[in-house]
């Protein structure tokens, strides 16, 4: 290929459009004909420049990728092999997926697992991968939709949320959808939610270090005040799998949830995740996902709207999943 279009942050404001050549292509061992990749709150936050993602410049942006192995020197990987890339530094140290062509170490790919599309592993991507890591995290410690409790999902309309909603109801769990977004209450149900809670219930202090139990279990996507009102409300011995930050770092618990109710709480990583966990996670998610759900859920857009579609993100306007075809 002799030339590439591809989105790059320069440091000096918003992500801009660049031609690429394969000489401009990072040090690795398999080359990759780049079809699609997806939207983030990462990737919004990366592509306006409006938060530290991107620690070198000048970087492709995209944090995941999924194509078709073009040049390998690693014997594990040959020329035509379908695979995934998600996490390790992509778009904050390593180029990218937003272009048509990137190379990688090799022990950062995975294989695309069948039945899913090399589209469809986009609409999971880094966020459906996080979902599922939730989901795994919860099951560790012992939370069952034999249970009969209800697991509560906090920003379920965005990506991982809305993974999340559709995994757990897969697997029988009753799930009850926190959104502070009243018109996707028929979507959230289309994914599997039963009950609803508004974001305003979650995000204000009760001044109580713990309060009435009401979930068995969590995913909690926001953070900040919302999670620490997600672990008074959860019950004895539950769970709260964590992996997310839209409403801030902080963390303003006491240790009652953990020391009178018993309650585990679980940091999730997708970045760093170890391939096995990796292999693991994308092996349930291509049993455990309905793909007509996700297809639902998700729509394709073009590279060349990336630049709007992350304003969009960082203001609370999409919804679901947005795969980014990297040819249009």
């Amino acid at each position: 290929m002799d030339s590439h279009r591809a989105l790059v942050a320069s440091g000096d404001g918003p992500a801009r459009f660049e031609q690429l050549t394969d000489a401009d292509l990072p040090p690795g061992e398999v080359t990759v004909d780049v079809r699609y990749s997806s939207l983030n709150y990462k990737d919004g936050l990366a592509v306006t420049g409006k938060g530290k993602i991107v620690r070198k410049f000048p970087l492709v942006c995209g944090i995941d990728l999924a194509g078709v192995v073009a040049e390998s020197d690693a014997p594990q990987w040959r020329p035509g092999d379908e695979v995934i890339v998600t996490g390790w530094g992509l778009s904050e140290t390593h180029p990218g997926g937003y272009t048509a062509r990137q190379r990688v170490p090799a022990d950062w790919l995975v294989h695309k697992p069948e039945p899913i599309g090399l589209r469809q592993s986009m609409a999971v991507g880094t966020a459906g991968l996080t979902a599922m890591l939730c989901v795994l995290a919860l099951e560790e410690s012992g939370v069952s939709p034999e249970d009969g409790g209800e697991v509560l999902v906090t920003g379920a309309a965005g990506g991982v949320g809305s993974v999340a909603v559709a995994l757990l109801s897969r697997l029988g769990h009753r799930v009850t959808a926190a959104t502070g977004r009243p018109e996707t209450r028929d979507y959230l149900t289309s994914l599997g939610a039963s009950g609803f809670v508004g974001r305003e219930e979650l995000a204000g202090d009760s001044g109580r270090p713990l309060d009435r139990a009401r979930w068995s279990a969590a995913v909690d996507t926001v953070g900040g005040q919302v999670l620490a009102t997600v672990l008074k409300q959860t019950d004895y011995r539950g769970a709260v799998a964590a992996c997310g930050m839209a409403a801030g770092t902080d963390l303003p618990t006491s240790v009652l949830p953990f020391i009178l109710r018993g309650i585990d709480l679980r940091g999730i990583d997708s970045v760093q995740c170890p391939n096995p966990v990796r292999a693991e996670a994308w092996s349930r998610l291509s049993t455990d996902l309905p793909l007509d759900v996700l297809d639902a859920a998700t729509e394709v857009r073009p590279l060349s709207e990336v630049p709007e579609l992350a304003a969009e993100i960082l203001a609370g306007r999409t919804r679901g999943r947005v795969v980014v075809d990297t040819a249009a």
